[in-house]
């Protein structure tokens, strides 16, 4: 029989999963890390004995590579339209005040705008700026669906050796 401080472990570790995905929209959650906290939790709090040390081996990569992909997504995007340094500052500030202004598409729109500014600063032209800033925009939700789909392998990796 399941005891009822392990019940609400087992509701933390599930809202951590859950709030993870919160990261994807408001980049100032490490969703990475929420995740973490709910398999340490589980490891801990529940059940020292169950996950593999396959299992954490595969969560340790994937984390590697949720930041590999994040950062390399981005650079990939805006090196590739021209962006410049200050067009990836300008992204880097447009993603976390983004999250605080109209949430959730000031994410989407402020850093959006704050590279065209950045870039047209910068001296260039009006559809070389623009280019930036959609490769901006695309980067972004490229990085956010890959991050998505790593964090949705690494909560399955989890519960299947905890079932199984």
């Amino acid at each position: 029989m399941i005891s009822i401080p392990d019940i609400i472990l087992w509701v933390i570790i599930l809202a951590c999963f859950i709030f993870s995905f919160l990261g994807l929209v408001y980049p100032i959650i490490p969703s990475v890390l929420v995740i973490w906290v709910g398999v340490v939790l589980y490891h801990f709090g529940i059940n020292p004995n169950k996950l593999s040390w396959i299992s954490w081996t595969i969560l340790v990569l994937l984390t590697i590579l949720l930041f590999l992909a994040d950062y390399l997504v981005n650079l990939h995007f805006v090196d590739k339209a021209g962006g410049s340094k200050w067009g990836m500052r300008a992204a880097t500030i447009g993603l976390i005040v983004g999250s605080f202004v109209i949430p959730p598409f000031g994410v989407i729109i402020v850093p959006f705008a704050l590279v065209l500014i950045a870039e047209m600063i910068q001296k260039k032209t009006f559809q070389e700026s623009i280019k930036v800033a959609f490769a901006t925009l695309i980067a972004f939700l490229s990085g956010t669906f890959a991050k998505a789909i790593i964090q949705l392998i690494m909560i399955g990796v989890f519960v299947f050796d905890v079932i199984f």
